[in-house]
């Protein structure tokens, strides 16, 4: 049988007050005395609640500048003893320590102050001593303590507080401690990362907020996002984001990343790789050229635009079944229009910097990598032929090796006045990429003559600029690398081709 312990003595030290006021009028109300210190005191007398000072229980002051307040065995004892343990109790009467049953929490702000860009000394002086060791101490006796380990438990508690009169089941206090060790996880984590700076070769990562998803990527399977979508997004209509969705919407995000700067860019993408993509002078031309890419796999494909979207723009879009759109605004009449389709997604993306760093699971363990964040200018590209490409060329070179970065290896991307015309992903022949692009582009009826050809990676052999040359395409874009690199030369050369190598390979599984 669940075991019910009646809150008699409270012992609050918090960073954060708000929300705190109604739970002490509360504990008040049913009679609890309250011990506390600093300004948590002051707080809780300035709402004309008596409390009883930490120093006054531990006949000692606070000192070192406030960094020991609550480390004494008057304040331990009453928190850690066991009600049912009878040596417990005859200690607890001989040092004359009180029954401590609740214990409120806020640990001072060290992830924020980290964030903030504050001195070293600053953010030394919030790692909280006396509050983790509280939390620490509160949920391991939680049979006979509830805690409550931070400001986003003080709603909920005050819930169990009203409903139950002051009284706390073994359920209750097992939930609360349950929190209260993923936050002091979660806080000597981020201690951890700022002392480490990458240093030591430790995997770990703690991300407090989650989101139960449908299901993962296939209904038999579960799924959960961890991190927080509202700092990412703005999300102003539809249905909540499948496991699906956050995959091509992380993949959008990455991709247009790449393009936040240019002139007014659209992609339209699936399955994680771009299908449509072309940069114009307005977003409405950059859509439809966009769309034209490939308008069959645009169907249910996720949205996205470097610039606002407008009236114009948005009535094209309403045409297409998509599942996301993306933009950093939106025209009022834009969202009007949008909003029509009741599941569509709309989202605007906040302007957030994101993670470095790349992590995946596998096999039996983890792999993490810094993120790919090169992104090649025509001043990193080395013409290696006798033949240079033109202006308009280059301009084009730089756009398709954009695309190539972000789609999945192996992969040729081929690209034509600011517009993808066809992309060959995921093959495990660089050939059969190539032929797959090819293919693709004359399907939709593009002249291939003049397009461009990036690769993610060097040719080993000479076969692809072979293909390429007999279909019109003269200029290529690669990393370089081959111990057979001339050969591939020696043929652009002999043909009229410009190839730049950017020494840089971009693969993406």
């Amino acid at each position: 049988m669940s075991k019910e312990v009646k809150i008699q003595n409270a012992l609050i030290s918090v960073f954060s007050k708000d929300g705190l006021g109604p739970i002490v009028d509360k504990l008040n109300e049913l009679g609890v005395q309250i011990f506390s210190t600093g300004g948590t005191q002051k707080f809780i007398e300035e709402r004309g609640i008596e409390v009883v000072p930490v120093e006054e229980l531990t006949s000692y002051p606070s000192i070192l500048g406030g960094r020991v307040k609550t480390l004494h065995p008057k304040v331990f004892g009453g928190i850690l003893n066991r009600r049912a343990h009878a040596g417990d109790q005859d200690q607890i009467v001989e040092f004359e320590i009180p029954n401590i049953d609740l214990v409120i929490v806020d640990l001072y702000p060290f992830e924020d102050t980290v964030a903030s860009g504050a001195s070293h000394q600053d953010i030394i002086e919030k790692i909280d001593i006396g509050g983790i060791s509280l939390i620490r101490a509160a949920a391991k006796n939680f049979t006979d303590v509830v805690i409550i380990p931070s400001m986003n438990q003080y709603e909920p508690f005050l819930n169990v507080l009203n409903e139950k009169n002051g009284t706390t089941s073994e359920e209750d206090r097992n939930a609360f401690a349950r929190d209260a060790f993923e936050v002091s996880s979660h806080y000597d984590s981020e201690i951890f990362k700022y002392f480490n700076q990458g240093e030591k070769d430790v995997f770990k990562e703690s991300i407090s907020q989650s989101q139960i998803l449908r299901y993962g990527e296939n209904p038999h399977q579960k799924g959960v996002f961890y991190g927080d979508l509202d700092a990412m997004f703005e999300k102003l209509h539809g249905k909540e984001l499948s496991y699906n969705n956050l995959l091509d919407v992380d993949a959008a995000v990455n991709l247009m990343s790449d393009f936040k700067n240019d002139d007014p860019t659209f992609a339209i993408l699936k399955h994680n790789n771009a299908c449509g993509v072309a940069t114009r002078s307005t977003i409405k031309q950059a859509y439809a050229d966009a769309l034209a890419g490939d308008p069959v796999s645009a169907f249910g494909g996720i949205l996205i635009s470097n610039t606002k979207i407008d009236k114009s723009t948005a009535e094209d879009i309403n045409e297409l079944f998509c599942e996301v759109v993306i933009a950093p605004a939106y025209d009022d009449e834009a969202l009007e229009v949008l909003r029509s389709k009741k599941n569509r997604i709309i989202l605007i993306q906040k302007d957030v910097e994101l993670p470095k760093k790349q992590f995946r699971t596998l096999l039996n363990g983890v792999l993490e990598q810094d993120k790919d964040l090169i992104t090649e200018t025509k001043s990193d590209f080395k013409t290696i032929t006798k033949r240079s490409a033109t202006e308009d060329q280059m301009e084009d070179l730089v756009f398709a090796n954009k695309l190539v970065k972000h789609t999945k290896s192996n992969t040729i991307v081929l690209a034509k006045n600011g517009q993808l015309l066809a992309s060959g992903t995921g093959q495990t022949s660089r050939v059969d990429a190539l032929r797959q692009a090819i293919h693709k582009a004359k399907s939709f009826n593009f002249d291939l003559n003049g397009a461009v050809m990036a690769s993610d990676a060097f040719f080993p052999f000479p076969d692809c600029v072979e293909i390429a040359h007999g279909e019109g395409i003269d200029t290529v874009i690669q990393p370089g690398g081959s111990i057979k690199d001339e050969l591939s030369i020696n043929y652009c050369d002999e043909n009229g081709m410009a190839m730049v190598f950017t020494g840089n390979r971009h693969f993406k599984h």
